[in-house]
């Protein structure tokens, strides 16, 4: 695909982030990248693995090698996952964690088990709650979900991470939001798609300092286009109804992370991802950021995570 086709694609949305621009890009795409057996010997962790994104995210690392652990919140509720993976792939080795991401007491138990080497971390675990929600230490969730919980993760996890890919699913609707000035949404009213699309821009802005506090530990942010997955039915139903025919598989949805997690040699770490390409973080004047506040979010995210 040439390279104006493909920024007309994504500047104009619609088509770029649905099945059609997947399906138009991914022609292009080397049929051995990444290579069979990439991931051989690694051990890769999942959060939000119970369906949709994460579930497939888990399946593509495990075909490629990985011992996949897959981190949920209810351990009982996601044995059917894995028993689906194993179904469809019996030689992959999954391994079933429980941890609530949200809950930053849970993330450091979970932490503390993870004693082994940790070659690839996906930070895919998602809400989008209807009403302004805390989580146990009292952050609103998605926050706490999407951002404090993640940092935390990593940070705990940094002296096995040395080398690995950390990677960040974000959204595409960040686009439309700029770092928040009160990033704990408590000024009404509470708006469920703007809290999450606003801690997805957190996510994409913090990438290049998380990048340069783990070096040489990669780091990305990526974003899946429209993906027909549970948790968007269950957050959007409306919106899913009217794209259903245009959305995505997880799978393709899912493409760009494994991609991300598995290609050699390593991409440019620190930069925002779509369709297995670099993305601009911003099309709108209104939603850039400036360093300090830069800075400030991350000192602020920081800080409330415990780290």
């Amino acid at each position: 695909m040439s390279g104006a086709l493909d920024t007309l694609l994504d500047r104009l949305v619609v088509p770029g982030y649905t099945r059609l621009g997947y399906r138009l890009r991914s022609r292009s795409w080397p049929a051995d990248d990444p290579r069979p057996n990439a991931l051989a010997g690694k051990t890769a962790i999942v959060t939000g693995a119970r369906g949709g994104l994460g579930k497939a995210t888990a399946a593509g690392l495990a075909a490629l090698g990985a011992t996949v652990h897959l981190v949920v919140r209810d351990a009982a509720k996601a044995a059917r996952t894995v028993a689906d993976l194993r179904g469809e792939d019996p030689n992959a080795t999954f391994v079933l964690d429980e941890c609530d991401i949200s809950d930053l007491d849970a993330v450091r138990r979970y932490a503390a088990t993870c004693t082994g080497r940790v070659d690839v971390l996906v930070h895919n675990a998602g809400v989008m709650p209807a009403h302004r929600t805390e989580s146990p230490q009292g952050h609103e969730l998605t926050l706490a979900t999407h951002v404090l919980g993640p940092l935390l993760l990593t940070e705990l996890l940094r002296p096995t991470l040395v080398n690995g890919r950390v990677i960040l699913v974000a959204s595409g609707g960040m686009y439309t939001q700029p770092l928040p000035t009160d990033p704990e949404y408590r000024d009404p009213p509470y708006r469920p798609a703007t809290a999450y699309a606003r801690t997805k821009r957190i996510q994409v802005a913090l990438t290049p300092l998380l990048a340069a506090h783990l070096a040489p530990t990669f780091v990305a942010t990526m974003h899946p286009g429209w993906s027909q997955t549970p948790g968007l039915t269950s957050s959007l139903p409306t919106f899913t109804t009217l794209t259903k025919p245009f959305l995505r598989t997880p799978t393709q949805g899912a493409d760009t992370t494994i991609w991300l997690a598995a290609t050699t040699p390593q991409p440019p770490t620190a930069n925002f991802w779509h369709d297995r390409k670099i993305r601009p973080t911003h099309y709108l004047a209104r939603t850039q950021e400036s360093a300090i506040e830069r800075d400030a979010i991350w000192a602020y995210c920081r800080k409330s995570a415990g780290i």
